[in-house]
């Protein structure tokens, strides 16, 4: 619903049609224009958006496209529905030029990578430009528009009949002219002239009857008359009759085109409706470039978080004296629908209230809009608005009534999708009666929980907006020191009006300033610093809560972080415990061996049979608990076995022969090949060469010497984990490696939408601080400056940027960025 019916002239809407029929080049373009209304249907208006958004990015970027040639041939067409009818040459060239308009979008969607455009070539789809018809009209039509000589063999023969006749006829007057000046009837210079389609000779009144032959003019004076001479009389009647032929076989030619073609109007139409679609499509595209609109983030519900969004009639006024329009930055969601805007007259109110009708109504009826691509804009399914002066001598209403007759429709019609526009609230009364029947109305509107942006200089809107909960207190900014409006919205504190400031400014006598005063009194000057304390300590709150917020979300990201990193080191360590299995079972069986040597050794040192099979039977006992505890550290794995061992040992030595105490001693030394560390330190290397009581340790590529003392030994599974350590940090650095010699400190960003463009610029940002790249290169193109800026704004948030700046000139200019990293 749309309240009232002025509602476009109201919010200047009727100026943006005006503004996109001087670009529409087709009578059925401008139809389609006209009959634009605003849709609530969220589909219908994604695409029409997106096709809008794809015609501004092709007259942006891409060649190719045609410009030109949109012409009006529907109306042609459809006279061909009558059976008998047909074209004229001229009827023809339009719809041949028409048709190649068709054939040449065609071509350049089917020449463009695939999905680049994914709605116009959906809505391209079908489509034909009949090549056939296009060929019919160049075998008949010349590129003059005449009928071509063959376009039918009748044709041809009937023109060379009227070709040698006309030959004919022009010898003669020659030879009839030279003889008429040879006798002196006729001057010297005289030349044969043409009257009524004929060849006459100018003779002089006194000769007229010398030439014999029919007077077919004569000169304003009546000295000279036009003659056509007897002996080509004949000749120039079979000539007309020729002619005559020539017509007839024209029509005939024209109407066999026409029959053939009207088996094809339907689709023929349709081709020519698409051309008319794509002729409005791109007028919306032109003005989207004028007053710099852009595709929003669309959602399917009552929405508005808008940034630098602009009045767009206002801008191209304000461009044309070399100025700039302040842009309007609001939020309004289901917690806070209500806009409540105060501040000083002049200030920028109604202009703030017109901005947000006129955008929204644009947005759902199919434009592109002037404001921040990361603005998000919902959908409504009313828009009403009560502003400027609606009385009427005729219905006896004054100004008041007309406004309570608004506010009485707004409280038939609105609910939760609705968004209402009301500038000076409550005005047009007495003030105390007027503010108090505002805000009972205020409460009403907060209690359906429509939106809306409403202006106002009553005080006890501005206090009952700072309690209630729902709607939020704006403000017009004004310049206290030079006295002026600064034309700029700041939502959540309360405006004023500044009344004494700009009086004092306008030249108010002091002594009528002063009196007022007196009467306002304490009171006025106490509310009005009560309002801005509320404003200050709910913005406060309202900030508080924010940051709260922003750190929820990124205590929500770093758990779903951390949860991501704890599934991948799962399945690492799945895959660990299975090489660890493996090893595990390799060192058991080796210890068994080693076990089965050693009883093999007591026995044949006569040791007790039944020792031996205890011992045997605890190893068993020992294998089976390692195997089934399945540890999963290299580590903890090469600490049971050498346990194991060593208790293997103590029990050998308990059965053995005793004489064995040299052997001990052995065991201390070191040999070739044995694994050990340096006391104190976790290194584990290998010994290569023992010289007296020094030793030569190889610790991975280090070669080292070093006292025998000073080394202890070390287990196989220790040396072999800290060989598989020693590959990671080498695998991961020649990963660094790789990585650093891949990557590519240049980024194009052109044709990417803001939240993608963001998305590429942070990982190139964070992968060039890992890998300490300090000098990056962002391509984003000139444009509006919107991309630009954003990306810009990110880089003030990044601690280790230490400069950016534009490329120079010849570079690129201002469509490139520079980025300095400070490593």
């Amino acid at each position: 619903m749309i309240y009232p019916n002025t509602f476009e002239e109201k919010v200047g809407f009727d100026r943006i049609r005006q503004l996109t029929e001087h670009y529409c080049a087709t009578e059925l373009a401008k139809e389609k224009l006209h009959s634009v209304k605003m849709s609530t249907s969220y589909e219908w208006i994604v695409r029409e958006i997106s096709l809008v958004e794809e015609l501004r990015q092709i007259l942006l970027m891409e060649v190719g496209f045609p410009q030109s040639g949109y012409v009006n041939v529907d109306n042609l067409l459809r006279k061909l529905a009558v059976i008998g009818t047909f074209l004229d040459p001229a009827e023809m060239v339009l719809l041949r030029s028409a048709l190649e308009v068709v054939n040449s979008i065609l071509n350049f969607l089917r020449n463009v990578e695939a999905e680049k455009y994914p709605y116009f070539t959906r809505m391209s789809e079908g489509i034909s430009a009949f090549p056939s018809v296009v060929a019919s009209i160049d075998a008949i039509i010349d590129r003059f528009g005449k009928v071509k000589d063959n376009a039918s063999p009748a044709l041809l023969e009937i023109r060379r009949e009227i070709s040698a006749k006309e030959s004919q006829i022009s010898r003669r007057m020659t030879s009839i002219l030279k003889s008429a000046q040879a006798s002196g009837v006729v001057d010297e210079d005289v030349q044969i002239s043409i009257r009524e389609g004929r060849p006459v000779i100018p003779v002089s009144a006194a000769n007229k009857r010398k030439i014999k032959g029919f007077v077919h003019d004569e000169s304003a004076t009546g000295k000279t008359f036009y003659v056509e001479p007897i002996e080509v009389v004949e000749l120039n009647n079979e000539i007309k009759e020729l002619y005559y032929d020539e017509r007839r076989e024209i029509v005939v030619i024209l109407t066999t085109f026409a029959d053939g073609l009207r088996p094809m109007l339907p689709d023929l139409l349709g081709a020519i409706d698409y051309m008319a679609t794509v002729d409005f499509v791109k007028a919306k595209a032109k003005v989207a470039l004028d007053i710099d609109g852009v595709k929003p983030i669309l959602v399917d519900y009552p929405h508005l978080s808008w940034r630098n969004a602009k009045h767009p009639i206002l801008m191209l006024t304000l461009r044309k004296e070399g100025k700039q329009v302040v842009p309007l930055s609001i939020e309004l969601n289901k917690e806070t629908h209500l806009l409540l805007i105060s501040g000083p007259n002049a200030g920028g109110k109604s202009v703030c209230l017109t901005t947000v009708g006129l955008l929204q109504y644009m947005m759902q009826s199919g434009f592109l809009v002037p404001l921040s691509e990361i603005s998000e804009m919902g959908i409504f399914e009313s828009l009403l608005i009560d502003i400027g002066d609606e009385q009427s001598l005729e219905n006896d209403l004054s100004t008041y009534s007309s406004h309570l007759l608004n506010m009485k429709m707004f409280l038939r019609s609105i609910n939760e999708r609705s968004i209402i526009l009301i500038d000076e609230f409550g005005s047009g009364t007495e003030p105390t009666v007027g503010g108090a029947i505002a805000e009972a109305l205020l409460a009403q509107f907060l209690e359906r929980k429509t939106f809306g942006v409403i202006t106002t200089h009553f005080s006890n809107l501005k206090y009952f907006a700072a309690d209630a909960k729902g709607i939020v207190n704006g403000a017009m900014m004004f310049d206290v020191q030079q006295i002026q409006p600064l034309f700029k919205l700041e939502m959540g504190k309360p405006g004023s009006s500044f009344a004494f400031e700009i009086a004092r400014k306008i030249g108010l006598p002091e002594s009528v300033l002063a009196a007022a005063s007196e009467k306002v009194g304490d009171e006025y000057v106490s509310m009005e610093k009560q309002l801005r304390q509320i404003a200050r300590d709910k913005h406060y709150w309202e900030s508080k809560r924010d940051k709260i917020k922003r750190n929820e979300r990124r205590l929500d990201e770093l758990v779903a972080k951390f949860e991501k990193d704890l599934l991948e080191i799962k399945d690492l360590r799945k895959d660990v415990v299975e090489k660890a299995k493996v090893e595990a079972k390799a060192i058991l069986s080796e210890a068994n061996k080693s076990i089965e040597r050693t009883i093999r050794e007591i026995k044949e040192s006569n040791a007790e049979r039944e020792k031996t099979r205890q011992a045997r039977q605890q190893f068993e006992q020992e294998k089976e608990r390692l195997e089934a505890e399945s540890e999963d550290e290299d580590t903890r794995i090469a600490r049971k076995m050498e346990q194991l061992r060593q208790r293997q040992e103590r029990k050998s030595d308990k059965t053995a022969i005793e004489p064995k105490a040299p052997a001990q001693k052995e065991q201390k030394s070191f040999e070739l090949g044995d694994k050990v560390r340096l006391k104190g330190q976790g290194a584990v290397g290998e010994i290569t060469q023992l010289s007296g009581k020094s030793a030569t340790v190889a610790f991975g590529n280090l070669y080292t010497s070093v006292k025998v003392e000073k080394l202890e030994r070390a287990s196989n599974a220790e040396f072999q984990q800290k060989i598989r350590e020693d590959r990671t940090v080498s695998s991961t650095v020649v990963e660094m490696s790789t990585r650093r010699n891949n990557f590519k400190s240049n980024v194009d960003l052109r044709g990417m939408r803001a939240d993608e463009a963001l998305e590429v610029v942070r990982d190139l940002v964070d992968e060039a601080i890992m890998l300490s790249i300090s000098d990056l290169r962002i391509l984003h193109g000139k444009g509006s400056g919107i991309l630009k800026q954003l990306i810009r704004d990110y880089l003030r948030t990044v601690d280790l940027v230490k400069s950016f700046g534009d490329e120079r000139e010849e570079l690129g200019g201002a469509g490139i960025t520079i980025v300095k990293l400070d490593i």
